[in-house]
């Protein structure tokens, strides 16, 4: 499992790209510049890991283009010590990049190849998130809630009331809401039952799927 000068350099280009998005978070940035990508894709695409683009990773699913998991990242506004939900663990690279930043994560993933794959590979990288679960990411994770933020790594047709339910009063869940496309939309809890709502641009993400059985 190398990680050469190459790769660095590669690393600190994309970081550029990213920053010519629009990225301003500079502990995004940071988190994307130090984690190999490439560890987390099929060999076959190594030489085009450090591109923003997504790729398959197995079981139908994809990892997120690196604008994308920046952009959702820096919606999150973390902190050291935040809680994090994520649904939809996938090869475990934004889950990469919320362990460097220092989050407490908790993931769920409902591809159970997808998530021995990632169980096995976190370790072995040093990244240790906090639970690591096969599940129903519409359920949540209500034993560990409340949550400081919540982040869905796949389209939703509409907005999981559970995922609503275990955020913290001041908390934000990042979701791309759509069918063939999605709008990326975050709510802040504002009190026990008012969220306020930011709508963020279309993006494309494979469908979250509901049920494991």
């Amino acid at each position: 499992m190398k990680d050469t000068a190459k790769h660095q350099g590669l690393r600190n280009q994309l970081v550029k790209v990213l920053q010519e998005k629009g990225i301003t978070d500079k502990n995004v940035l940071e988190a994307i510049r130090k984690i190999p990508r490439h560890l987390f894709l099929n060999s076959s695409f190594e030489d085009y890991a450090y591109q923003d683009k997504a790729f398959p990773i197995g079981a139908g699913q994809t990892i997120s283009q690196p604008y994308t998991v920046a952009f959702q990242t820096q919606l999150l506004e973390i902190k050291k010590d935040y809680k994090i939900l994520e649904i939809g663990t996938g090869s475990g690279y934004q889950t990469a990049v919320l362990c460097l930043m220092g989050a407490k994560v908790f993931s769920i993933e409902r591809q159970n190849e997808l998530f021995k794959q990632t169980s096995a590979l976190l370790p072995k990288l040093g990244i240790r998130p906090k639970h690591l679960t096969f599940g129903d990411g519409y359920k949540g994770l209500p034993g560990f809630a409340p949550f400081d933020g919540v982040i869905v790594t796949a389209g939703a047709p509409y907005v999981p009331q559970a995922l609503m339910a275990q955020l913290k009063i001041g908390g934000r869940l990042v979701i791309p809401i759509g069918d063939d496309v999605q709008v990326m939309t975050l709510f802040i809890r504002k009190n026990e039952t008012q969220f306020e709502k930011h709508e963020l641009g279309e993006f494309r993400f494979v469908p979250l799927l509901e049920d494991k059985n």
